[in-house]
């Protein structure tokens, strides 16, 4: 990355949430808790799906990762906060900074890949039930989450590479509490038509194909609902879509309405608290809506519970032949 000056010692600036000193010590302790929830909350999940044979499902498999990608992407932006709050030091080194697009870029995608993969899992679940393990087979759905991967990373990569050809202010100031990439093109001196050309289609990618394949898999499902004869069957169908429709109402919604916002309705410091609630408190909430309101996440929650409290967690069965059943 050129920087004017050529100084040696080159930072960003992050304004963060709030410039009150007053508020410093409440926003560490808030965003702390969390954290802290956050990685214990979809830990808790990847455990219990990994541990019980009875989650061992495409379904599942997919809500593993999603809470995986979780714990990173609020990792990416959350610690060097509370870092520079305790150490009341605003300052992210370039690297730092060109390092955190990277990883935010990813994880934000990936996020948005696998609800799309998740809710295509229930569209062929409720849809196409005799052929689900047929579709939904080990392979597929490894290499659905392996190409989701491999296409953020390169993503992310053009992102990176194209930020480096920009020119900044030894002092640079980003209106954030982390450095997101639109705000950093804001604060450039340098052109920013391709690095704009590419943010633009990326957010088709990431945001408007998922979107759209996650409706058409919702209307199917809808679609087929209406044509089943039985209340109670409709309610059990309907049952296994509840928690990811939940999860993804609150991931796009919170989203799309922090970045489809009007520039002119909203200030940077208040888009930057909006963003909280998809970087931060949608991962926190995801563990509690899918154990809340799925009865498999409950039980094998408990069961995990209760094999930690009897010290047996290392003699679970983890073979993985019964990884993929309907």
């Amino acid at each position: 990355m050129k920087v004017e000056n050529h100084t040696e010692v080159a930072q960003f600036f992050l304004l963060g949430l709030s410039d009150d000193p007053e508020l410093q010590p409440l926003l560490f302790e808030l965003f702390l808790s969390m954290y802290l929830v956050t990685v214990l909350g979809n830990l808790f999940i990847i455990l219990a799906v990994s541990s019980d044979v009875h989650l061992h499902t495409p379904m599942y498999f997919f809500l593993s990762n999603l809470s995986f990608v979780d714990i990173c992407f609020t990792s990416t932006t959350v610690p060097k906060m509370l870092v520079n709050i305790q150490a009341q030091n605003k300052g992210i080194s370039y690297i730092e900074c060109l390092t955190q697009v990277y990883f935010f870029n990813t994880f934000l995608g990936m996020d948005s890949f696998l609800l799309t993969v998740m809710a295509y899992d229930r569209f062929v679940a409720i849809c196409h039930p005799l052929r689900y393990t047929l579709i939904m087979n080990p392979w597929l759905c490894g290499l659905l989450v392996l190409m989701s991967w491999i296409i953020m990373l390169c993503v992310s990569l053009i992102h990176t590479l194209l930020m480096m050809g920009l020119i900044f202010s030894t002092s640079t100031k980003i209106p954030h509490f982390f450095c997101e990439l639109v705000q950093v093109l804001k604060v450039t001196r340098s052109d920013t038509l391709i690095n704009n050309i590419f943010l633009y289609g990326t957010a088709v990618l990431i945001a408007v194909f998922p979107v759209f394949g996650i409706i058409f898999s919702y209307s199917q499902i809808a679609s087929s609902l209406l044509r089943m004869s039985s209340t109670a069957s409709r309610y059990k169908a309907f049952s296994t879509c509840g928690s990811h429709l939940c999860v993804v109402l609150l991931f796009y919604g919170t989203g799309l309405g922090v970045y489809l916002s009007s520039p002119g309705t909203h200030s940077s410091r208040e888009s930057s608290v909006a963003s909280v609630m998809y970087i931060v408190v949608t991962p926190m909430l995801n563990p509690f809506i899918y154990s809340l309101r799925n009865k498999d996440v409950k039980g094998g929650l408990r069961r995990l519970l209760s094999r930690v409290a009897h010290g047996s967690l290392g003699t679970t069965d983890l073979r993985t032949k019964g990884m993929y059943k309907p």
